[in-house]
């Protein structure tokens, strides 16, 4: 019912004084938004498009935004004024939109789409290039992939002109021919009578569903359409460097445009698998290093693992303790950009020995004793600190 209705003008979030660039703009963005193929399986995206594309459809046509703002949803109800303005509505039944189930649905029908999701209320929009729609992917990388880039093969599906027919939905040798109805305007001016009279209004031609051709022969492989949902497969170059949650974007990769409108872009989102034993944020990478308790006490060389899986060697100082933090510079990942590289930062954990012999113990014993207080002094402040 009418009165369940949301505000249109609520609905795509401008002011009631909104320019028709204003209004497109928003739409645009809704659109793109809740559209079916980038919320698969989301009810609730699905209901929201359809609530913007109505509301599109009525603001964006200059006659039935005047009507709404004369009389809100009421201008639209059959029961208004002895006929209302249902047939402009574009909404009702027959329209074809009530049965929208998404570009994989049985009911699809880019006659629909030309006249819902690109505006049908507006016989410029209707003959104007509509862009086509951007296009998400998300491909997992491994952490090394991401450090030194790859090559990836990336599925998806994409809408673009039909082959055989070259976008004209007409069969070979044949070609689709000026509407006799509405003459190729795609709109058809029809008298309603009101409570306020008879009132002249425009409407889809639905004899051509607004295009202002019709197909007497329609191409076999798109049914007339001209256009078809088709799955691609592309490789893609990841360049080395590139971080969890970063985006690729392939310009004109996307669902083509039409009537000339430029092609969408297909979009790589990465997601980047976590290392077992690095940690990378930004350029620089961190690991933890264990060292035994002589190594720590005297110094010595160790081996310190590399990001392509070498190892280099690095001295750490006599009475290196637990924590200490070293820096091997420009052993990091490089930028993808500048190519610059960040750090390969690592600490060292010193592993106390366990499960000695009785031996081993009376040496350990003999040799603290040997030491006394000289090497405590962190064990003498603290002590200090809590009896002062």
């Amino acid at each position: 019912m009418a009165e369940e209705k949301r505000d249109y003008y609520e609905v795509l979030g401008v002011a009631k004084n909104a320019s028709e660039a204003e209004i497109k703009k928003a739409y645009r963005t809704l659109a793109k938004k809740y559209h079916p193929d980038m919320n698969p399986g989301d009810k609730t995206a699905e209901q929201k498009f359809k609530e913007v594309n109505e509301a599109y459809e009525v603001l964006s046509d200059a006659d039935k935004r005047a009507k709404y703002d004369s009389y809100g949803h009421a201008a639209f109800d059959p029961g208004f004024g002895s006929g209302g303005f249902s047939g402009g509505s574009g909404f009702g039944a027959g329209s074809g939109f009530s049965g929208f189930e998404g570009f994989g649905g049985a009911n699809f029908d880019f006659g629909d789409i030309f006249s819902s999701f690109f505006g049908g209320g507006s016989s410029s929009a209707r003959s104007g290039a509509v862009d086509g729609d951007d296009i998400l992917v998300r491909v997992t990388l491994s952490f090394e992939e991401a450090v030194f880039g790859c090559k990836k093969e990336i599925s998806f599906n994409r809408i673009e002109a039909c082959h055989d027919c070259g976008g004209s939905g007409a069969a070979k040798g044949s070609s689709p021919e000026t509407c006799s109805v509405c003459r190729g305007t795609g709109r058809v001016t029809v008298k309603q009578q009101t409570m306020l009279g008879f009132m002249q209004t425009q409407k889809a031609c639905s004899a051509c569903r607004g295009t202002g051709k019709i197909i007497k022969n329609p191409c076999s492989n798109c049914k007339g359409k001209g256009y078809v949902k088709i799955t691609k497969k592309l490789d893609v170059t990841i360049p080395a460097g590139i971080d969890n949650g970063q985006r690729i974007v392939l310009r004109s990769q996307g669902s083509v445009g039409m009537r000339g409108g430029v092609s969408g872009d297909l979009i790589i989102e990465i997601t980047v698998k976590p290392h077992s034993l690095f940690v990378r944020e930004g350029r620089n990478v961190y690991c933890e290093i264990p060292v035994s308790f002589s190594e720590a006490a005297l110094g010595a060389e160790i081996d310190v693992p590399m990001l392509d899986g070498s190892t280099e060697k690095y001295t750490i100082p006599e009475g290196t303790q637990t924590g200490t933090r070293f820096t091997m510079r420009n052993k990091g990942v490089a930028d993808p950009s500048t190519k610059r590289r960040g750090d390969l930062i690592f600490t060292v954990t010193v592993e106390t020995p366990q499960s000695l012999n009785a031996q081993q113990k009376k040496l350990l014993q003999d040799f603290a004793h040997s030491l006394g207080e000289m090497n405590n002094k962190k064990r003498q402040s603290f002590f200090k600190k809590i009896f002062k």
